[in-house]
């Protein structure tokens, strides 16, 4: 038997220990997928370059699903840089190991190696994403999940005649990841900028060389269809509209809502939309186009003015039209009022038997985070920037997450390892002003380098108000993105939050459930969850940018009393991380009886 072979069937017993140690929680049907990661040339906007991608397509394969199922994802790095993946808005019930972020829950895929990731879906329904969860390679790295009902179980909405995916992507010139790795050390406030959007991976007919690659969707006049939208676009909200045709939303990350008609959306990076349209315009060809939401500095013009397109195409005979028009209903890159018209919706989960709301009232966890760009001390970091020792940052109540590298906050937790993060992240603030102000002193930008997280008891009541902050004059609007839970949208306004009038508007009675939603810029976001899903959780604004300058922290959810409220035993063969060789005891903090067995990665 060859290497090869000795390595597959190691990575099989590895199946089948995840298999039995989380049997309990397997109900539907197990589904298993390869995924290559290798470099693949492209041509995009006339210029061949390189890209990281999966199964040598971008997006990648798509994962399709019933509501309760579980996948196995056997993941071969054939690149030259280490990745993880991350399967986004999939809770992952009891097992965090397997959620992806780098050096969060797991060290990086080397390149030559592989590693089986297994996929727990539970209460999911709808459209969800996987991507790459180390530095930016998810620009190219991502791919659609589909979860459809339970066999035998029907969409809360007349079944469509068909169904279709767009994934909004961005384009990058030349090696992202040599632009991004040179940007941080040298301290760079400049991280790499898009050149074009993409819709499936096609920059669509107004981009140069592109036209003939345009994304063409073929519909039936009166057919009514479901459209899962996802935003994979790596540092940009996106406002998306079709021409001469209205959408209905009706699910958000994979939670379905009270049905909203509208003629446009603004949709953030990381969150999905599931639609309904139905074809019912005289035969055509119309265009299916979204374009960013610049709403940082709003004096600023060197942002992406890219117009990404594809085509809505019927069937039948009729003249084709030379061009498609523009959706006339597509807001302008800086229409701040647009994007406030469209979150003012009132996005309603379907509150009904078949799909309860169980908001949380008695609260025992409040937090108020300040999400707010930053300046941090270049000492602490690999950057080699002169300017006063300062470089651009962002940060949560003042403090810019740092990724404890070489190792990852779960490992450290599980097998308590001292020295890798610290449990101090505050609960508010440290200092208490007029966040959207125009008028703010720079010396309030000063935040701390940290790998601070919060540690959370089982079954917690947590309500968190994210505040924007207009620092730098740099308020946007922040997609804040929640690991391993679901959290209620339970209020969300502009300018500062007031903790005894804002929380008379709450909706406690059917608020949207999602993974991931916006703070809208110069505003403010209330969330509620419950902590019931024992592990390490990364939460962080999916703005990779915001990101990858510290806008992120960590929460650590408790094991509760039983087996069945604990962590799952980590899988054999994680990927390696550089463990102290005096840290080769697990802490499993369980109830089985079985702490303090070795484990060797």
């Amino acid at each position: 038997m060859n290497f090869k072979n000795k390595e597959c069937l190691v990575n099989f017993i590895g199946f089948l220990f995840l298999v039995a140690q989380c049997l309990s929680m397997v109900e539907g049907e197990v589904h298993y997928y390869e995924f290559v990661l290798a470099e693949k040339n492209f041509t995009k906007l006339c210029n061949t370059s390189s890209k990281l991608v999966v199964n040598g397509s971008i997006p990648g394969p798509i994962i399709q699903v019933h509501k309760g199922d579980t996948v196995y994802v056997n993941v071969h790095n054939q690149g030259y840089y280490g990745v993880t993946i991350h399967w986004h808005g999939v809770k992952q019930p009891r097992n965090p190991w397997l959620d992806g972020p780098e050096y969060i829950t797991q060290c990086p895929i080397e390149p030559g190696s592989n590693f089986t990731y297994e996929v727990i879906f539970s209460t999911e329904e709808g459209t969800l994403w996987w991507h790459a969860h180390s530095d930016w390679t998810r620009a190219y790295v991502h791919g659609a999940i589909v979860i459809l009902p339970t066999i035998g179980a029907t969409y809360p909405f007349p079944k469509p005649d068909d169904e279709d995916i767009i994934i909004l992507g961005s384009l990058y010139r030349g090696n992202l990841k040599a632009e991004y790795d040179f940007d941080l050390i040298h301290g760079n406030d400049n991280l790499p900028h898009s050149i074009a959007y993409t819709i499936n991976g096609e920059p669509g007919d107004l981009g140069a060389c592109s036209k003939e690659t345009t994304y063409r969707w073929v519909v039936d006049h009166g057919k009514t269809y479901l459209l899962r939208l996802v935003n994979a676009v790596v540092s940009a909200n996106m406002f998306f509209a079709i021409a001469e045709h209205n959408l209905t939303i009706v699910g958000m990350d994979a939670n379905y809502i009270k049905p909203i008609t509208t003629s446009y959306i603004m949709i953030g990076p990381g969150q999905t939309i599931d639609i309904l349209l139905t074809a019912n315009q005289t035969l055509g060809h119309y265009y299916i186009a979204a374009r960013q939401l610049w709403s940082n500095q709003e004096a600023a013009t060197n942002f992406d003015h890219f117009n990404v397109t594809a085509i809505i195409q019927y069937r039948g005979n009729y003249t084709i039209p030379l061009s498609p028009s523009l959706p006339s209903t597509l807001p302008n890159y800086k229409d701040l009022t647009a994007a406030r018209k469209f979150y003012a919706n009132p996005f309603r989960s379907l509150a009904s038997k078949d799909h309860p709301v169980n908001v949380p009232l008695n609260i025992t966890t409040r937090m108020y985070i300040t999400v707010s760009m930053a300046k941090i001390e270049c000492k602490n970091t690999t950057c080699t920037t002169l300017e006063e020792g300062l470089i651009l940052a962002a940060s949560a109540n003042n403090i810019s997450w740092n990724n404890p590298v070489p190792t990852d906050v779960l490992l450290a937790y599980y097998r308590n390892i001292s020295g890798v993060y610290t449990t101090d992240f505050p609960d508010q603030p440290p200092d208490y002003y007029n966040f959207t102000s125009y008028q703010l002193p720079d010396a309030l930008a000063i935040a701390n380098l940290g790998s601070k997280v919060k540690v959370l008891n089982y079954n917690e009541a947590v309500e968190i108000v994210f505040q924007g902050t207009n620092i730098f004059q740099g308020s946007d609007h922040h997609p804040m993105h929640l690991h391993g839970h679901n959290f209620y949208v339970v209020g969300s306004g502009y300018g500062n939050y007031n903790n005894e009038t804002d929380p008379k508007s709450f909706n406690l009675v059917d608020p949207v459930a999602v993974n991931t939603f916006v703070v809208p810029k110069n505003g403010w976001l209330a969330i509620r969850f419950v902590a019931n899903n024992p592990g390490v959780w990364f939460w962080h604004c999916h703005i990779d940018r915001h990101m990858t300058w510290g806008m992120a922290a960590v929460f650590i959810v408790k094991n509760g009393g039983t087996t069945e409220t604990s962590i799952c035993k980590p899988p054999p063969h994680l990927p390696p991380c550089n463990v102290p060789l005096e840290s080769r005891v697990q802490n499993n903090d369980g109830p089985d009886g079985k702490e303090y067995q070795t484990i060797f990665i």
